[in-house]
């Protein structure tokens, strides 16, 4: 099948709805039937020892991970006095990205996910702590920043799409989206915890204990990947090369319309969507007079919120109307920025941006849990390869757009220049393919 043109995208997933609604199997693995929210569903995935271990290892990884990036984004700040520049450590950390990921897609489908995982997660465990030498030492530069900003997401490259595919590993298909939910609970439970214990750190003892608490923070997801029991995965029929794999990834979601629609989403989302997010460490600096300490809380209320909205998710169960979740994050990210933009009282802030995170998480979770319950297994990392570099591709050059806006005009104004191009692909998203909405 040909790739179509974007004109035809509303026909297509028509068709593709359609043709998921006919699948009683399918339809089963994409959500089953709709149920109350309860604590017991919220966390379907822990009678699984792997999850329970990997929850538990990668929830004390990512608090460290937090705290880097809280207190990096600030450090660079201090250093520069440059809303730019801290755009430029989020180019530099996304550019692998578009350099690896789709290779990073394709060795997780050729080799063991768990043993990709602990090369990644060590050799991220190794940066944190040349950063924290260098800080201890106090001959951090910029450039410093950048270059192992850099080297990081050369990590991440492999890391993402191993570690979004890997879920099937751990759990049964039926829990699939409660545990995809919960690994969001996970990730937004460090947000909302790391940025403050960073910005407290940061202020009492300096940014080099941040550092060295997130390169230990390594060894607690490490030692959980090494103690699960996980079942072999059968050989590949006919081994193939990487680039013919590539291609083979890239074939499919070119034809698979409702697959590569909710890559758009969440390329687009985190093109215009989180340029916000570079910009909190000037934000509390300029916008709301505060410090190291008001950066921290800032990110922490974002993460609160998204930790909300996968909680939210994770506590629905099997539930049957992921579309229409994913439609209303969609309106919801953007009006909550355009409100963040226009406030300039801290607890005020703080509140907004715990809805900002909320619509946040249930629009990417939705498009998450969406493209893994359509994929093939064996397909599974290349197509989470190339969702994740639509997402975390984007991201760099959003961060450098937003630094580049924000030092060409002001911090509100390019939250609010985001936020209206957010509003209007929600707008689109809603008038042009409401067959969206009936996905389950």
């Amino acid at each position: 099948m040909t790739t179509e043109t974007s004109n035809q995208a509303p026909a297509l997933v028509e068709e593709q709805v359609a043709d998921v609604s006919t699948r009683p199997a399918l339809t089963r693995a994409m959500g089953g039937p709709v149920s109350r929210p309860s604590i017991k569903q919220a966390f379907a995935s822990f009678k699984y020892r792997n999850y329970r271990l990997w929850f538990n290892g990668q929830l004390a990884s990512l608090v460290g991970t937090w705290m880097q990036t809280t207190a990096q984004g600030f450090l660079v700040f201090q250093l520069t006095n440059s809303p730019v520049y801290l755009g430029y450590v989020g180019f530099a950390a996304g550019v692998p990205s578009w350099l690896f990921t789709l290779y990073g897609g394709v060795i997780s489908d050729r080799m063991p996910r768990r043993k990709l995982l602990i090369i990644t997660q060590t050799s991220m465990m190794i940066l944190a702590f040349i950063l924290a030498a260098l800080a201890f030492a106090n001959i951090v530069q910029p450039w410093h920043i950048v270059v192992l900003a850099f080297l990081l997401g050369i990590a991440n490259a492999f890391d993402a799409p191993a570690r979004q595919s890997f879920v099937l590993e751990m759990v049964e298909r039926e829990d699939m989206t409660n545990a995809i939910a919960l690994n969001s609970t996970m990730f937004n439970s460090a947000t909302a915890v790391g940025p403050a214990v960073a910005g407290v750190t940061y202020a009492l003892l300096g940014p080099a204990w941040c550092f060295v608490i997130n390169g230990l923070s390594f060894i607690a997801v490490i030692v959980a990947l090494a103690m699960m029991d996980i079942k072999p995965q059968p050989p590949r029929a006919q081994p193939t090369s990487a680039l013919a794999d590539l291609r083979e990834g890239l074939r499919y979601v070119a034809a698979h319309p409702t697959i590569r629609l909710l890559i758009i989403v969440a390329t687009v989302t985190s093109l215009f969507g989180m340029g916000y997010a570079t910009l909190l460490p000037a934000w509390a600096v300029d916008i709301l007079h505060g410090d190291s300490a008001t950066n921290g809380f800032l990110q922490s209320a974002r993460g609160v919120g998204s930790l909300l909205g996968a909680f939210m998710i994770a506590s629905l169960g099997r539930f049957r109307f992921k579309g229409r979740m994913l439609t209303l994050g969609s309106l919801v990210f953007p009006v909550f920025l355009l409100v963040f933009a226009i406030v300039s009282w801290v607890p005020l802030s703080l509140l907004v941006l715990v809805g900002v995170g909320w619509g946040f998480m249930i629009l990417l979770n939705m498009a998450n849990a969406l493209v893994q319950t359509l994929v093939p297994d064996e397909l599974r990392g290349r197509v989470m390869g190339v969702y994740t570099l639509g997402f975390f591709g984007m991201m760099p050059v959003g961060a450098l757009l937003a630094g580049a806006v924000a030092e060409l005009t002001s911090e509100p104004v390019t939250v609010v220049l985001g936020a209206l191009i957010m509003l209007g692909f929600a707008a689109w998203l809603w008038l042009r393919v409401p067959q969206l909405r009936a996905l389950e």
